[in-house]
């Protein structure tokens, strides 16, 4: 339901701020990094903040801060306002990340956490293409009402998400048994850090987000439009392929892999992500017409098969790994390397289009995501049996 309000507002928001509010185009594109650098503060306080009190109260704060962020944006009429209350959305969608996720991992026994994560990321992928189309036909150009409308419409699902989250069984700890981290305890990110199996998984995921699901944001429309020769319709289709394939391979694509190993299945991820940049090069390269939309819709479905094995490996082995007292800061930790991945991924992607290296750009991407499938065999080997399992069977 909450992913439906993001997918209202989030497509439309460089539009809205342009086009309807006057603000110059580089500003209104500065106010949208605002949101991932405003991340990079929230992610590691709403850890530390689900580990002093639990995750449900930071979790159901950083939604009404979400809410309060997304409201303001009813009222914008200069770019420092803008900002400011994009800095207020990204700090409180950053707050809720962590704690979210650690409130998950312990509201289902460990075995099934991996099945959790994968119907999140399914229904994320649902809500946000239900909100995308609900905004074609809400969403009038020449009527700044209906701007008004969608961004109150996503104020309101953040606000009834807390109130989920709030009032759901179990008020105060997830699971009966869950410890929170006494406030006079030592301990901070650098006892989370001192865990290497984290920083190596840590590190790769910024690796990936970099190269894998920022360019998908990024560089890929782009290059697909201008080098590839695809019109906005047909680029559509193939994002459409790769939601198509996420909302109905992932539950099939979690049960091929129950029983096998996590850090195998995230290898597998980043190697599949690659192919499909490598693929992306060659559908560039086809001259435009039926094959070359056919190869951009193949990366597509290879990049979402790619995305449905890590929602339900790198997440469950990051809360695998950490116990009640610090798992909201492995979660922080999680998100913040993402999070990263968010902000250098597009600037590496403009440095590289603006200078006319599309195609090495992409070679270059899949070349590191290739190094990160390596990692992965690597960090396979360091985790054990109960953390590197997937699902309830047993590991192979």
């Amino acid at each position: 339901m909450s992913a439906v309000g993001a997918g209202l507002t989030l497509p439309f928001l460089l539009v809205y701020l342009h086009d309807v509010r006057g603000i110059e185009l580089g500003s209104a594109g500065l106010v949208l990094s605002t949101i991932a650098i405003a991340g990079l503060v929230g992610t590691p306080v709403g850890g530390l903040l689900s580990d002093l009190f639990g995750p449900r109260r930071p979790a159901a704060a950083g939604l009404v801060l979400a809410a309060a962020g997304t409201a303001g944006m009813v009222g914008v009429r200069s770019a420092w306002q803008a900002a400011l209350w994009a800095a207020v959305y990204g700090c409180g969608v950053a707050v809720t990340e962590p704690s979210f996720q650690a409130l998950l991992s312990t509201s289902v026994s460990p075995e099934r956490r991996s099945q959790i994560f994968a119907v999140r990321h399914a229904l994320l992928n649902v809500g946000l293409s239900a909100g995308s189309l609900l905004a074609a036909f809400l969403v009038d150009f020449s009527a700044p009402q209906t701007f008004v409308t969608i961004y109150l419409v996503d104020a309101g699902t953040f606000l009834t998400f807390a109130v989920l989250v709030a009032r759901a069984p179990g008020r105060g700890h997830p699971v009966p048994g869950y410890q929170v981290r006494s406030p006079g305890a030592r301990g901070g990110y650098r006892e989370i850090l001192a865990d290497r199996v984290l920083l190596r998984i840590c590190v790769s995921v910024a690796v990936v987000f970099t190269c894998g699901y920022a360019q998908y944001y990024s560089a890929y429309p782009i290059f697909s439009i201008q080098t590839g020769g695809l019109d906005a319709a047909t680029l559509q289709l193939t994002f459409l392929a790769n939601t198509c394939t996420v909302v109905l391979a992932q539950l099939l694509v979690l049960r091929l892999v129950t029983g096998r190993r996590r850090a195998l299945a995230f290898a597998l991820s980043a190697a599949l992500m690659a192919v499909a940049w490598l693929t992306v090069v060659g559908a560039a390269h086809l001259g435009g017409g039926p094959a070359a939309v056919a190869a951009f819709m193949t990366a597509m479905v290879l990049f979402a098969i790619g995305e449905t094995l890590m929602a339900p490996s790198v997440p469950v082995i990051v809360n695998d790994l950490a116990s009640d007292v610090g798992r909201g800061r492995y979660n922080g930790a999680y998100g913040f390397s993402q999070t990263l991945g968010y902000i250098i991924g597009p600037a590496v992607a403009g440095a590289a289009l603006g200078s006319g290296h599309g195609s090495l750009l992409f070679v270059g991407l899949a070349v590191a995501l290739g190094l990160v499938a390596l990692h992965a065999t690597r960090i396979d080997r360091l985790l054990t049996p109960t953390a590197n399992r997937m699902g309830a069977g047993h590991a192979r």
